[in-house]
C-alpha cells in the first residue's frame, strides 16, 4: 500500500452506506417473530444495524477480535499522568498474556485480541506484539505538533489495513482499544478541537491524577490548541498537531471495519474519539459503530452525543484497553440468537391477530 492521502481518499470513497434492503427484511421478520411489537428493545434495533451492515437477515459475530492500538505519548513529559511510560510496554505485554481487564474477558469470552505497537517508545521482545510502530512516541504536543501529517496518514491507514486483515482471516466482529500513557490527554484535545469546547468541558482525570496535575492537565491541552491551532474540519491535522499514533491506527480501524463491512465496537473515551475522527472523515463510517458501556470520563458523553451513539451498559467502567468490547459483543450475540432462534407466528402456530390494534396504534412501549 502506498501510505499517501490520495490512497487514503481513495479508500474513503468506497465506502459504502448500510444495505437499506436488508434491514427492511430484518424489520419484516422482526415484525413476525412471535411477540410483541418492541418487546426486545434495543436487541431488535441492533439486529437490524447487523443486517445492514452485512447485508443479511440471520447474522453470527464470531470469530471476534479486539485490537489494542499501543502507543507512547510526549505530553507524558508534561506529568498530565499518574502512571510512568513504562507502565505502557508493561501493559501491552501483559495484554498477551492475558493478565489484564480487557484480555481477560476476551481470553474467558473466546474473543481474539490482538496488540499492535504503533508507538512504543521502550525497547522489548515479544513476538506476540504487532510492530506497526510509526515511531518512539509522539512528540511533546505543549511544544510541537505531535507527529507530521505524513504519519498521521500513515497511522490511519495501518488501522484500515488492520481491519482488512481480520477480514482476511474470517474475523466478523471487530472492537477498538488501546494502551497508552497520556492518551485521555490526547483525546482530550482533539476532542475539544472537533466539538469546539474548551478542556474544561471535555477532560477528565484518565488513570487518576491529583488535583494540581489534573488543572494542568486541561491548562495544557488549552495551551496546545492555542499554539497550533489544528483545523477542526480537517481530522487528520487535529490528528496530527493534538493527536497520538494509537488514536490514528483506532480511526484507521473504525474507517477499514466500514470498507470491510464489518460491524465495530467502540469502547471508552479514546475509543469513541477516534469513532468521531472517523465519522467526520467518512460520514457512511457511522452505520457500521456499535457502542459498549457509558465511560465515567466527561468527554465520552459528548463525543457519543455527537456521534448518535446510544451505549448499551452502565458498568461504571473507565479502564480503556478495549474492556468494553468483550462485553458488548454478548449483547451481538444476544441479538442475533433471538434474530435467529425465534420462532414467528405462523412457525410458533399463534393467531397473531390479537396484535392488529396494537400494531396500528403502535402504542407499545418498550
Amino acid at each position: 500500500m502506498q501510505y499517501t492521502e490520495e490512497t487514503l481518499n481513495t479508500l474513503l470513497g468506497q465506502i459504502k452506506g448500510p444495505d437499506e434492503s436488508a434491514m427492511a427484511a430484518a424489520r419484516e421478520r422482526q415484525a413476525q417473530l412471535a411477540k410483541p411489537p418492541g418487546r426486545l428493545g434495543l436487541l431488535e434495533d441492533i439486529s437490524v444495524q447487523l443486517a445492514g451492515v452485512t447485508g443479511a437477515v440471520k447474522n453470527e459475530i464470531r470469530p471476534t477480535r479486539v485490537y489494542v492500538l499501543a502507543a507512547d505519548n510526549g505530553v507524558a513529559a508534561e506529568g498530565v499522568s499518574s502512571a510512568p511510560q513504562s507502565v505502557t510496554l508493561a501493559q501491552s505485554i501483559n495484554l498477551t498474556r492475558g493478565l489484564t481487564g480487557a484480555s481477560s474477558l476476551a481470553r474467558y469470552f473466546g474473543d481474539g485480541l490482538v496488540v499492535v505497537d504503533m508507538g512504543i517508545a521502550a525497547d522489548y521482545r515479544c513476538p506476540a506484539i504487532v510492530n506497526r510502530s510509526l515511531g518512539r512516541g509522539t512528540k511533546n504536543l505543549c511544544r510541537e505538533p505531535a507527529m507530521t501529517r505524513a504519519q498521521a496518514v500513515r497511522g490511519i491507514l495501518t488501522g484500515m489495513e488492520l481491519a482488512a486483515q481480520a477480514r482476511r482471516d474470517g474475523v466478523r466482529t471487530l472492537g477498538v482499544g488501546e494502551m497508552g500513557i497520556g492518551n485521555t490527554t490526547t483525546s482530550s484535545a482533539v476532542l475539544a478541537c472537533l466539538l469546539g469546547l474548551p478542556a474544561e468541558a471535555v477532560t477528565g482525570r484518565g488513570g487518576g491524577v491529583t488535583d494540581a496535575a489534573f488543572e494542568k492537565k486541561k491548562r495544557v491541552i488549552e495551551s496546545a490548541l492555542a499554539l497550533h491551532r489544528p483545523d477542526p474540519s480537517d481530522p487528520t491535522d487535529v490528528l496530527g498537531k493534538v493527536g497520538g499514533f494509537d488514536l490514528c491506527a483506532m480511526t484507521g480501524v473504525f474507517l477499514g471495519a466500514a470498507h470491510e463491512r464489518l460491524p465495530v465496537v467502540a469502547d471508552g473515551l479514546i475509543s469513541v474519539t477516534a469513532a468521531l475522527c472517523a465519522v467526520r472523515l467518512c460520514g457512511a463510517a457511522r452505520a457500521y459503530l456499535f457502542p459498549s458501556h457509558i465511560s465515567c470520563e466527561p468527554g465520552y458523553r459528548l463525543a457519543a452525543d455527537a456521534l448518535d451513539l446510544k451505549p448499551w451498559l452502565s458498568l461504571g467502567m473507565r479502564l480503556g484497553e478495549g474492556s468494553g468490547c468483550p462485553i458488548a459483543f454478548r449483547v451481538l450475540e444476544a441479538a442475533c440468537a433471538a434474530m435467529n432462534g425465534m420462532a414467528t407466528f405462523p412457525e410458533a402456530a399463534i393467531d397473531d391477530s390479537y396484535l392488529a390494534e396494537i400494531r396500528e396504534g403502535d402504542s407499545f412501549t418498550v
